[in-house]
């Protein structure tokens, strides 16, 4: 009975074969992605997720009575004028905080790396050596107000013998660049050679910017705020160094650095595996000492960050309330006190996993505070080994059972593996403190799943059916057609081709939405959008995307076309038109009139499926697709309908043009031509021809500088044309440029 058994599961896999083989590689795919030998960019991302999951889910989000920031917000800003601040009024605020408030500790999420010359004594100075130096009541008056003007020095006084630990930032060292040092570096944590030979992947530092060595030097310690080069495909912040590298000594975070002064910690301990504290050869540095307490760190000594929560888990107090005594007198007693930004100005907005723009003083409060509650998180080398084994076992055992179990059974086994794996990794991430790799695993199971569930269908598709769920949302059903003669040609993947792009917007479509109901706008987007819509039909389009009230379209793609200018041109010109005559029956509604403005461009772009594993879209993407989108932001300042850049009028020779301008658009370092289009040559009017060559003229004087010529022309042109607010602009320019001129080398 067991030998008959034994023969009906080894049947069952030898039909299975297919399957069993695929699953296995799916296996290798996996285990080649965790042992480093490939990377799987979307697998590293779900990692990511999976972190910031279980990091969200299990952060205390409370707020931390211990650490507090002063914060220089913009209510600071509006009371104490704009950054960076005297030196003599961070002196105040240094007073204020240890004398009137009695913090614990004082850290600068700020560098100050160059002398103050606010307070006007170096030209007191000039003046006392030039013109007044005889002059002895100016100088009676300049020895006696000297001291008070020396800010740099009383900032230097408010710090000595207090402890206040300045930060400082390095520069990545990138090839074999020159260092560089600005400022004055406290004393290294640890010597040079300290870690010569270990196996230890320093974040090295090509160039310093430190703090001026008068502050340095009165100042209790000082620590870095480099952040090093960011973690992960989305560029989040999960975690920091803790030392670098500069001229061979390494250098304290920071963070350490105050949590030390704080503990009245003398210096950094380096903590390495059991017996290997003494082999040069094999000890990885895997945790630093601060006293008794132990930070984890990685092969690049980088600590995972424990963040409590979203932002304002630290209490934030405003630095000028501060200065002016508003706090009360005991809300900072005993404190460790960190001065930063949340200002959004001052460019000290972080992306970490709980926010995009996340405060980085605040980064610096919560490893503080992780550092005391020993509350980071460790990742040390075997969690690798660990999760290795994890994938084994777990493909191995989905690729035994899938075969021979019903879809039902299959979904159920699968769930409970999922289930499984998830609960063991978070009772190690709780209870253990350790960061086990968790999407891996969930993929695995997931992606062996599907391979069994779905394998018949991904090998009986027809490329009519796969093309027409490709493009069907992007182009009309007669291309689809066309191109399901040849599926083979057509795909989704990225690829760089010549083509035209579109965009177009509504004009104060703010105010027009303000004065309508949603349903009355729902309709009346409706009805602009879809005669649109089917003019880019008409016309061989591809529609992008609707964003909101804009259409951004474009031709050459998925199907080739040697017309993609003149297509996206017509189409442009027929949207006008097709607006224009549909305004009657808006206004027989009781809609606003509408009007757009339409840009298009032609170049090289990228096209293709494009988006994250959540959502994907096919699309174009460069430098040619945002330049049509700045141009019809430019047709409401030019008072026209239409703007075309110069590579798409090169492509029309039949059609005519008017030179607009040339501009230097967001994003563009050379100007840019632009033109609008007025139709067929051979349809252009008599008096319209006439007027176009007296706007080259007077376009030609402009240029030249030729004010008076010009701003005849120009004001001539406005009298003659039907619509003349670009001829107004013109002169309007004249006017500023006579009275400011713009040089010899305007462009």
């Amino acid at each position: 009975m067991g030998l008959f058994s034994s023969m009906q599961w080894l049947t069952g896999y030898t039909k299975h074969w297919v399957r069993i083989a695929l699953s296995l590689l799916v296996l290798l795919a996996f285990l080649a992605h965790v042992a480093g030998w490939v990377t799987l960019g979307p697998l590293r991302h779900l990692e990511n997720l999976s972190y910031d999951y279980r990091l969200r889910m299990t952060a205390p989000r409370d707020v931390d009575p211990r650490v507090v920031v002063i914060d220089i917000d913009e209510k600071s800003l509006a009371a104490e004028g704009r950054w960076p601040w005297s030196r003599n009024r961070l002196a105040d605020l240094v007073d204020q905080l240890f004398d009137t408030y009695d913090i614990s500790v004082l850290g600068f999420d700020v560098v100050f790396a160059e002398a103050d010359t606010s307070s006007g004594l170096d030209v007191l100075e000039r003046l006392a050596q030039g013109e007044l130096k005889h002059n002895a009541d100016f100088l009676s008056e300049l020895d006696g107000v000297r001291r008070d003007l020396q800010y740099d020095r009383r900032f230097a006084e408010s710090l000595r013998d207090r402890k206040v630990v300045l930060g400082y930032f390095f520069e990545e060292k990138v090839g074999d660049g020159a260092q560089r040092l600005v400022g004055k570096l406290p004393a290294p944590s640890f010597p040079a050679g300290k870690f010569t030979g270990r196996a230890i992947d320093f974040f090295d530092a090509a160039g310093v910017t430190a703090n001026l060595g008068e502050l340095q030097d009165a100042a209790f310690d000082a620590g870095f705020f480099s952040i090093g080069s960011l973690h992960g495909a989305d560029d989040l912040i999960r975690k920091v160094p803790m030392l670098w590298q500069y001229d061979g000594a390494y250098y304290e975070s920071l963070s350490l650095a105050m949590v030390r002064a704080y503990l009245g910690v003398s210096e950094l301990q380096p903590g390495f595996p059991p017996g290997e504290e003494s082999s040069a050869a094999y000890g990885a540095l895997e945790w630093l000492w601060v006293g008794d307490r132990k930070v984890p760190v990685d092969q690049s000594v980088q600590a995972l960050i424990p963040y409590r929560g979203p932002q304002g888990s630290f209490e934030y107090i405003s630095a000028t309330d501060v200065l002016t005594g508003k706090v009360s007198a005991d809300a900072l007693k005993g404190k460790i006190a960190l001065v930063g930004s949340s200002a959004g100005g001052l460019l000290d907005l972080r992306a970490t996993p709980w926010s995009p723009a996340y405060p980085g003083v605040e980064i610096h409060a919560n490893l503080i505070a992780g550092v005391l509650d020993g509350a980071l998180k460790e990742n040390p080398h075997y969690t690798l080994g660990g999760e290795f084994v994890l994938l084994i076992l777990c493909g191995l055992l989905m690729t035994l059972l899938m075969p021979l179990l019903s879809p039902l059974w299959a979904l159920l086994t699968t769930l409970t593996l999922l289930c499984g794996v998830t609960a063991v990794n978070l009772w190690i991430w709780t209870s253990l403190n350790l960061v086990f790799g968790l999407a891996s695993g969930l993929m695995l199971i997931v992606a062996i799943f599907v391979v069994n569930v779905v394998y018949g269908y991904f090998i009986e598709a027809r490329g009519r059916r796969q093309l027409a769920g490709r493009f069907g949302q992007y182009i009309p059903m007669t291309l689809v057609e066309e191109m399901s003669d040849n599926p083979s040609v057509y795909s989704m993947e990225g690829e760089s081709r010549e083509m035209t792009v579109l965009f177009t917007d509504v004009r104060g479509f703010t105010t027009i939405s303000e004065g309508l109901e949603p349903k009355e706008l729902t309709e009346l987007m409706n009805s602009f959008l879809t005669p649109m819509t089917e003019i880019i039909h008409d016309y061989r389009g591809t529609i992008d995307k609707y964003m909101g009230d804009a259409i951004m379209c474009f031709w050459g793609a998925p199907v080739r076309d040697p017309d993609h200018a003149r297509n996206a041109l017509a189409a442009g010109l027929a949207m006008n038109e097709r607006l224009h005559a549909l305004q009657p029956e808006f206004a027989q509604r009781g809609w606003p009139e509408i009007k757009i403005g339409v840009g298009i461009n032609t170049g090289e772009m990228c096209v293709g499926n494009m988006g994250s594993n959540f959502r994907m879209a096919y699309t174009v993407l460069g430098d040619a697709v945002n330049l049509a989108s700045r141009l019809e932001g430019l047709t409401k300042g030019y008072g026209v309908q239409a703007i075309v850049s110069e590579t798409t009028k090169q492509q029309l020779p039949d059609f005519a043009f008017r030179e607009l301008d040339r501009v230097r658009v967001k994003g563009k370092d050379q100007p840019v031509t632009i033109y609008e289009p007025l139709g067929l040559k051979c349809d252009l009017v008599k008096n319209r021809k006439e007027e176009l060559a007296l706007y080259a003229r007077a376009l030609s004087l402009y240029r030249s500088q030729q004010w008076d010529l010009a701003e005849l022309q120009f004001l001539n042109l406005g009298k003659l044309a039907v619509e003349s607010s670009l001829y107004q602009l013109y002169a309007e320019r004249i006017g500023h440029y006579r009275a400011n001129a713009p040089g010899p080398s305007w462009d």
